[in-house]
């Protein structure tokens, strides 16, 4: 998918200081005056804050997407040596260590205020920058157990159990980001991962190529799907209006991150974005948008937020050091035992 955002008006924008009017292009250089961003699909902003940026820094903006969170990290690094944008938004805090090792990005130079807090800890020189976070969750239709007069699982183990066989779907995590965030904290939370995993295949669990599969298309709570248990984000009950929510002890953080490509055309131009993103006005959208928290801790969250978007107070952690070193034999172990449960 590519998306080309128009231009129009600017001031509403209010971004902080004078850094993007610093960053801004000679009106003569038409080289420098855009800038191309890599998100991953799910990247949704309002047009006129996208039109205020580009009145205010003087860059056009271009987005494209390879897919998934996933196939994001994978198209950068497979451009390695000749990247064809200037930044990128959307790598996940699974995924962060292993794009810092590929040494394709450059600094930020962005003030993160509240953001901090989020920042991957070996990224010392300021390299990605924290945009919102959120928790990856089991959710579950809350009608169809009231209905069943079944009780809701609540842990990891419990999906394995013969009361829930054939009622979960999650994603791929060789190509989804809460794919790979479920699988890393069912890593972190069973002593053999890859038992676990055959147990919970073996109770008819189904993958699904990608979150908007598995919600849309086999979620019971949001279409004529079949399953009454799906991977997802602690955010998404809030579009729900009660109908879903999410199992807490299932749920692990995610964070997500921009960066300026080192030999990108315009790292000046995605340094602006990056300021743009961690702009108030951007992150008051980010929950209504991208159902996604902010990282400005000043931002309100919508009311129906604080009924229904509940965040677990102890998620699963995983260490992302270990996470980078282990990630592809991980996914590799995955996908053998799954290839051997579905042959």
């Amino acid at each position: 998918m590519k998306k080309v955002l128009p231009l129009t008006v600017a001031a509403v924008l209010g971004l902080a200081g004078c850094s993007v009017a610093d960053q801004a292009p000679d009106a003569d250089d038409d080289a420098q005056a855009s800038v191309t961003i890599m998100t991953h699909d799910s990247f949704n902003v309002p047009e006129e804050l996208v039109t205020a940026f580009e009145e205010d820094s003087g860059y056009s903006v271009t987005t494209t997407s390879p897919g998934d969170a996933g196939a994001v990290l994978n198209q950068l690094i497979l451009q390695q040596d000749n990247p064809t944008v200037d930044g990128v938004y959307g790598i996940d805090n699974y995924s962060a260590e292993t794009l810092l090792a590929e040494d394709m990005l450059t600094t930020h130079d962005v003030q993160l205020g509240s953001a901090e807090e989020f920042t991957v800890a070996s990224d010392t020189d300021g390299h990605l920058a924290p945009i919102d976070h959120g928790q990856v969750c089991v959710n579950m239709d809350n009608e169809w157990f009231d209905d069943q007069g079944l009780t809701p699982p609540e842990t990891l183990d419990d999906l394995t159990d013969p009361d829930y066989e054939g009622l979960f779907v999650t994603t791929d995590p060789t190509a989804s980001s809460p794919g790979l965030a479920f699988l890393v904290a069912t890593i972190a939370d069973q002593d053999d991962w890859q038992r676990y995993w055959q147990d919970l295949l073996d109770n008819g669990t189904k993958v699904a190529g990608g979150w908007s599969d598995a919600y849309y298309s086999d979620f019971t709570a949001a279409g004529d799907g079949e399953y009454p248990l799906v991977l997802s984000y602690s955010s998404s009950p809030s579009a729900e209006e009660g109908r879903t929510s999410s199992i807490l002890g299932t749920c692990t953080q995610q964070v997500e991150y921009a960066g300026v490509l080192a030999d990108g055309a315009n790292p000046d131009g995605a340094r602006a974005f990056i300021e743009f993103l961690l702009s108030t006005e951007f992150q008051e959208t980010l929950p209504e948008e991208m159902y996604m928290y902010p990282v400005d801790d000043s931002v309100e969250l919508p009311e129906e937020w604080a009924t229904y978007a509940e965040l677990a107070e102890d998620p699963i952690t995983v260490d992302e050091a270990e996470v980078a070193d282990n990630r592809d034999q991980w996914l590799t172990d995955w996908t053998e035992v799954y290839e051997n449960h579905s042959s």
